[in-house]
């Protein structure tokens, strides 16, 4: 306003021109106006949306055009609740929060609650972002707070399934798999009596297990085996 008044108050005049043609086009009405700030009521939550959805996406375009000292960026927040009416104002606590709400939005972005977000997130082709509760002045209670992800896919939660269950053969892979690790880990004394105890199980099994006798001088190996892999050895 300091730099050029008669310019800013020109593109002012512009951006709400086609804010309320946006407007009328979904069903909604301006209720007031003060400075830059623009109050607007509808009868459908999702032509609210909507509105605000092309609301930003136009004045984008039109800021596409000037130069960045020029550029104006507005914040929406939208609520659905009751209000008082009287006139051709309206009051209360739902209108608090969507001020509330604006005031979070980030320039050029649209906040709204979640109850907004309850009648629209299934309807509309566009997504959301959680910001979970938000505290908000004046507001008792917090408000639970969904940036709207313009042009974005549609947020649809999908159920989680559990998982399932590994097949045989994957657990006697993961099996082996941790036993190779364990065995290639040891002492390397360690490893090659144990490699000798389990030769000899071959050989016992190959010359006739009508006779056992691989044990005897497995059992001695493999013991000291588990020692040496048990006890750490003395730092040289």
């Amino acid at each position: 306003m300091e730099a050029d008044e008669a310019g800013t108050l020109a593109t002012l005049r512009r951006y709400r021109a086609a804010m309320a043609t946006l407007i009328e086009r979904h069903d909604g009405r301006i209720v007031n106006t003060w400075g830059d700030a623009v109050i607007a009521e509808f009868a459908s939550v999702v032509e609210a949306v909507q509105c605000a959805v092309e609301t930003q996406q136009e004045l984008s375009g039109y800021n596409g055009g000037l130069p960045e000292p020029q550029r104006m960026r507005f914040r929406i927040g939208i609520h659905l609740g009751d209000v008082m009416v009287e006139g051709d104002d309206v009051y209360g606590d739902g209108v608090n929060i969507a001020a509330r709400l604006q005031e979070l939005a980030e320039p050029g972005g649209i906040l709204i609650s979640g109850p907004v977000y309850d009648q629209v997130h299934n309807k509309l082709s566009i997504g959301f972002d959680c910001l979970g509760q938000q505290s908000l002045k004046n507001v008792t209670n917090p408000v639970t707070g969904y940036r709207v992800l313009q042009g974005g896919a549609p947020f649809r939660p999908q159920a989680s399934r559990p998982p399932a269950p590994p097949r045989p053969a994957d657990r006697a892979e993961a099996g082996f798999s941790r036993a190779w690790e364990w065995y290639t880990g040891l002492p390397r004394l360690s490893a090659v009596m144990i490699a000798v105890a389990v030769f000899l199980f071959v050989i016992n099994v190959f010359s006739g297990l009508n006779h056992i006798w691989f044990q005897w001088p497995a059992a001695p190996l493999l013991l000291i085996a588990f020692l040496r892999a048990a006890i750490p050895r003395k730092p040289s």
